[in-house]
């Protein structure tokens, strides 16, 4: 086997990029603190083509170098918007006709291999404070919250991680 080098992949341009269409996914950053976390979530959207990121409250804007250290320029190909307040987002979001789903433990969490994805259905995934997690004020405006299965001694993982298992996961059923 081969490794293939960067000409071989036939990537998008940031413009064919931009003028591509778009799975109707929207991820919405509700107060995270890291800008490695903001620029590595930019990059996992960049792969699966997701229309926006919306970053929210603490949660840092590009440009900034600390985001770009992990995005690696996938801030300037990927929408994104901010909101000061997360809520505000949500209401937008629920206007333009999303599903809102927190990723968040809680005690009517559904398992994600377990979640009925609509693939003609439009959604907004919520991911949380690396502290905090989601807002409780966030979760209960949202339609349902999902959580990824766990077997160790840890109960979470990092948003960024996190952010890859559930945007493939949704990827997957939405498009494949």
């Amino acid at each position: 086997m081969k490794k293939l080098n960067t000409s071989e992949l036939h990537r998008k341009s940031v413009q064919d990029f931009k003028n591509a269409s778009k799975t109707p996914i929207v991820v919405v950053l509700d107060n995270v603190r890291s800008l490695n976390n903001i620029g590595s979530i930019f990059r996992t959207a960049d792969a699966f083509l997701l229309e926006s990121v919306y970053l929210c409250g603490i949660s840092a804007t590009p440009p900034h170098k600390e985001i770009h250290k992990t995005a690696l320029g996938a801030e300037d190909s990927v929408e994104w918007k901010y909101f000061e307040n997360t809520l505000l987002a949500m209401e937008k979001l629920k206007d333009l006709g999303y599903v809102l789903i927190a990723l968040e433990q809680t005690e009517s969490s559904i398992s994600l291999e377990k979640f009925p994805i609509d693939p003609r259905q439009k959604y907004a995934l919520i991911f949380g404070n690396e502290v905090k997690g989601v807002e409780q004020e966030v979760i209960n405006c949202c339609e349902q919250c999902v959580e990824i299965p766990q077997f160790g001694t840890k109960h979470s993982f990092n948003v960024s991680v996190t952010a890859g298992i559930v945007l493939w996961e949704w990827y997957k059923k939405m498009i494949l």
